[in-house]
């Protein structure tokens, strides 16, 4: 979530098709060196620096290893060594003396030739060969800002050449530009007035991490995102109530590594934790000053949200599951029984009324505690998982969210509607409705825990809310798709535990629009396959290739109903390819030209 005060970030906006939560992955701000108030002779020094001009390529350079061992008679890092010695003691003596404009050009040479070396060096890593004192004394001579710039830029190259980062190589690429940042924002640490070099450098490190966790690299995220945390809550400028909105995005992405990496007890524990700092800021202020804006209770509001929710997300599976010591069966409720009573009619939605004011808040809630990222849409099927009372969990939460879209959403005529504003700010203004990016990932995870009546009833309306809103175009897409698939994965055509929702003519009313798509798009038929099948090709044909304004459907759905189909008619394919004599090669030629 951006900062109050900042614009979001172009570079944040990742081209990926992964579905992600409001919660964990929000736009970032955008990186700037006004994020913070520099101080005057900082400001001065950035904007009156003469740009630096590499006159070679680094690449074509030998390392130092080239020039022999790496030790004190190396004369690469001995050059480098009494290039910042001689360095120091001009600064010593010519600075303040530095009046002239060819004094100051003098100056800047010499600043700009020895970062030349130190940035070669650095390159190289032996860095640890140079007295670090010189950087921890002198830290705005080396251009932090222009370090992360080179960072920064050496991620988007990676993300250039393999925007996915499937090759090992990209990753230990953006492993090694996180390590980078991490050792600039601990030089830079101490220096309260380069506080915008930390600001920064959270937002970098945030947006190489959130490709990581994407990707499936939550492990090797988790240590940078929680740096990231830690240098916001070292840094005194940083600990202002205009940036807990970020700090609350950072502790809940590092959360979210904890439950990727199903070590949900430590996401539970740093969400707490992270909980009590918040609490922490909140009586600082309060002490400092008897006038509360809303502006602020606004960002607490948020922040403290985010961090129940975390805590949600574990503790509504872990109260239900069985104490070993104990023998005593617990007495199970007749769900189905229970979805004709009045709210709070489970334990589940008891949780949701102890924890969250708002009927968004607690969707959120739902949301998350049903979102399993290493788990894709067309990977359907229950929980995985032996105790009873856990698939009871996740049967009760969707009753919750189903009930909670019902209060908040549909209006007299029975038809859902949704306002133009996100789930976040819903929350934050305490309102009770629930936004349709929402409603839509919620409808996914129906399809996903196979309870197919609630997805098709809740599909059925929202593709129809969504056909009257250009700007929901993918949305309606993915919806059509599932839709599209869910015959040929519910074989046996079961509804599942969960009721549909009441008013059933817009399912009608689809299955006449996909009807029309598939007979318009179709123009083969064959008695060897269902029509099911053909259905399915026409409309992901109509979805991928129809022109409209170049919005395409989610990559991952797309992927696995081509796997699905490449299932289902490999075998004739083969039959077709493969032919066991001459005269069935002749037959099948014949066919297959038909």
């Amino acid at each position: 979530m951006a900062s109050p005060d900042v614009k979001s970030s172009s570079a944040s906006d990742e081209s990926t098709e992964t579905s992600v939560s409001p919660l964990e992955l929000p736009p970032t701000p955008t990186p700037t060196s006004a994020a913070v108030a520099k101080s005057p002779s900082e400001s001065k020094a950035s904007s009156t620096g003469a740009p630096l001009h590499w006159v070679c390529s680094e690449d074509s350079l030998p390392a130092a290893a080239f020039y022999g061992p790496l030790d004190a008679k190396n004369p690469l890092l001995a050059s480098c060594e009494k290039e910042i010695r001689e360095l120091l003691g001009f600064m010593k003596t010519k600075k303040a003396l530095a009046t002239t404009e060819e004094q100051k050009h003098e100056f800047h040479r010499r600043m700009s030739f020895t970062f030349k070396i130190f940035f070669y060096v650095l390159r190289n890593a032996f860095l640890s060969h140079i007295n670090l004192i010189y950087l921890l004394i002198f830290p705005h001579m080396f251009q932090f800002r222009a370090l992360s710039g080179k960072n920064i830029c050496n991620y988007q190259l990676v993300c250039d050449s393999d925007v996915n980062l499937q090759n090992k190589e990209s990753v230990s690429r953006c492993l090694q530009i996180l390590s980078s940042l991490r050792f600039i924002m601990q030089l830079a640490l101490p220096q309260e007035h380069l506080c915008w070099i930390i600001f920064n450098g959270t937002i970098y490190i945030y947006t190489i991490c959130r490709k990581l966790m994407i990707i499936g690299y939550s492990s090797k995220a988790l240590e940078y995102l929680l740096w990231a945390s830690m240098c916001m809550e070292s840094s005194v400028p940083l600990l202002s109530v205009r940036y807990l909105t970020w700090r609350a995005t950072l502790y809940a992405a590092v959360c979210q590594c904890h439950y990727d990496c199903q070590a949900s007890i430590h996401g539970e524990a740093f969400a707490r934790r992270a909980l009590a700092k918040i609490d922490e800021l909140r009586q600082l202020e309060l002490m400092s000053s008897s006038n509360s804006h809303e502006k602020s209770r606004r960002y607490y509001r948020e922040a403290t949200t985010k961090m129940a929710v975390m805590i949600f997300k574990r503790g509504v599976y872990e109260s239900r599951r069985k104490n070993k010591v104990l023998f005593r069966p617990k007495i199970r409720i007749n769900l189905k029984e229970a979805q004709n009573m009045s709210w709070p009619r489970t334990v589940t939605e008891r949780l949701l009324d102890e924890l969250f004011d708002s009927t968004a808040s607690q969707f959120l809630a739902v949301l998350e505690s049903l979102s399993d990222s290493s788990r894709r849409i067309l990977q359907t099927g229950p929980l995985v998982t032996e105790e009873v009372e856990l698939r009871d969990v996740v049967l009760e939460l969707f009753m919750a969210g189903k009930e909670l879209l019902i209060l908040s959403n549909i209006g007299e005529n029975g038809k859902l509607d949704f306002p133009k504003t996100s789930l976040l700010e819903h929350i934050t203004e305490r309102r009770n409705t629930i936004s349709m990016d929402a409603a839509v990932k919620f409808t996914k995870l129906a399809f996903t825990y196979e309870e197919w009546g609630l997805f098709e009833s809740l599909a059925g309306q929202l593709i129809n809310f969504l056909k009257e809103d250009p700007e929901s175009k993918k949305a309606e897409k993915d919806l059509i798709l599932l839709v599209a698939v869910e015959p040929l994965i519910n074989v046996k055509k079961n509804k599942g535990l969960i009721f549909p929702l009441e008013n059933d003519k817009e399912g009608q009313s689809l299955q006449s629009y996909l009807q029309h798509i598939a007979c318009h798009e179709s123009c083969v038929r064959s008695c060897g396959y269902s029509e099911d099948i053909f259905h399915l090709a026409a409309i992901l044909h109509f979805c991928v290739c129809v022109p409209s304004k170049g919005v395409h459907p989610d990559k991952e759905i797309v992927v696995d109903i081509i796997m699905l189909l490449w299932q289902k008619c490999k075998l004739g394919i083969q039959r077709i390819t493969i032919p066991r004599s001459d005269y069935a090669r002749y037959s099948q030629r014949i066919i297959t030209n038909k």
